[in-house]
């Protein structure tokens, strides 16, 4: 691969997209592939006063648990819909082959606001009603889908030990006609928001620790410029705008600097920055292209893709720098590199063939994993909980955003009924209020 091409491809690739504006409603349609082997049964009766509202809470939450394909979902039909834990026959409940069972009640409260009584209760007990979780949230008309994904966390969490996810959100890039949009939606899709539009590519969205803020590279002064976007007032600041190329960022997990790739001194190499532009340090020497940057998630070290020994592979070193370790060593071809949540792994984009697909490496061991069998995967994101890995994708000449689970068992596709979605970011974790 010359080194044109890979710079391409790496760095700084104005992304030709195709896409219709997504409506803030069912941006994207999910299709799920796969499941693992042994799933847990659970049923979500429908929650009381539900039915006064368009989003019905009770069907969110199952979706969420679908999705995961770590769960089955026990039909309710015909079962009587209990207000409490005092009306939960537990025996029925058990016949149907359930482990547990989620009732819920949305109560009306003064000045608009709504109180969602949630109750998680165990039904392997026939001799008593045992509550695995109880918690009384309170939300908003408005806020009704977020409330129902923090169930779906709990749910999630009491009956497999693992935090979910399903409240967080996801971005992406798009493209309406000749306008480039980034765009953040909810985790399944919905509630998609433009937070910034231009007739010049956006591309590497990445957000901030704490969800508050994107970092991203665009074009709209004619040249790549590294930007931190506050989401909830829409401000945006300067990163880094060096002599040349500005790129590739990543967050510390501290959320104090940025990781970036400047070409200031002549050739791709990486750098760290106060996300105000000041304190700028560079960090790697080569004389070749070191990019694509990812922090581990205790700091102390950075991934990134180089070219320095001939082919592009993933190399390791200290966040302050210093020497790399190269880590991968199987193909030719291994770009893209993303640490998971508890830093024993990455997944990265591996070449097999003209097949570009998402593995995953076992940082002390160096076994890989390939998780899918696409042609064209690219820009891997984990969820925060580790579970699933985000990806872009083609299918029939068209981007699509698609996602699989950490073990390649689950696979997702995320897609919109016409045009590209590309450079997918997954955000970090929302805990919910008990």
């Amino acid at each position: 691969m010359t080194r044109t091409r890979l710079n391409k491809l790496m760095c700084l690739a104005a992304l030709a997209l195709s896409c219709a504006a997504f409506n803030a409603r069912a941006a994207l349609t999910i299709e799920i592939t796969g499941g693992a082997t042994l799933q847990i049964p659970v049923a979500i009766a429908p929650f009381t006063g539900e039915e006064s509202y368009p989003d019905k809470l009770s069907q969110i939450v199952a979706a969420d648990l679908a999705r995961s394909g770590l769960f089955k979902l026990i039909d309710t039909a015909g079962m009587p819909v209990p207000r409490g834990p005092q009306e939960v026959r537990v025996a029925d409940w058990k016949a149907k082959g359930t482990v547990a069972l989620a009732i819920a009640n949305i109560v009306a409260q003064p000045g608009g606001k709504l109180d969602v009584q949630f109750r998680l209760i165990d039904t392997l007990r026939q001799d008593q009603v045992v509550q695995l979780a109880g918690y009384s949230l309170p939300t908003s008309p408005a806020q009704l889908r977020l409330t129902a994904h923090q169930i779906a966390d709990i749910i999630f969490e009491k009956l497999t030990g693992d935090p979910g996810a399903f409240s967080t959100r996801i971005a992406y890039i798009t493209k309406r006609g000749p306008v480039f949009d980034l765009q953040v939606a909810d985790s399944d899709g919905y509630n998609a928001q433009t937070v910034f539009s231009s007739r010049e590519p956006i591309i590497s969205p990445v957000w901030s620790p704490d969800g508050a803020r994107l970092a991203y590279v665009a074009f709209d002064q004619k040249k790549p410029i590294v930007y931190v976007q506050n989401l909830a007032t829409g401000q945006r600041q300067i990163a880094a705008n060096l002599k040349g190329n500005n790129s590739a960022p990543a967050w510390s997990p501290d959320g104090r600097q940025i990781a970036v790739v400047l070409t200031r001194d002549g050739h791709s190499q990486i750098y760290t920055t106060n996300t105000d532009g000041s304190g700028l340090k560079r960090l790697s020497n080569s004389a070749g292209i070191d990019t694509e940057p990812n922090w581990s998630p205790d700091g102390k070290y950075l991934l990134f893709t180089s070219d320095r020994g001939g082919s592009p592979q993933i190399y390791r070193m200290p966040s302050y720098g210093g020497e790399p370790v190269r880590l991968t060593f199987e193909g030719s071809y291994n770009v893209s590199p993303r640490y998971s949540p508890d830093g024993k792994s990455f997944a990265f984009i591996q070449r097999e063939g003209s097949q570009f697909r998402v593995a995953v490496q076992d940082i002390v061991s160096g076994q890989v994993q390939v998780l899918t069998n696409n042609a064209q995967d690219e820009s891997p994101s984990w969820a925060p909980n580790g579970k699933m890995i985000l990806y872009a994708t083609t299918v029939l000449g068209r981007g699509v955003l698609s996602a699989v689970s950490s073990d390649g068992r689950v696979k997702q596709k995320l897609s919109t009924q016409s045009g590209d979605v590309r450079e997918p970011a997954w955000g970090p974790l929302i805990k919910p209020k008990p």
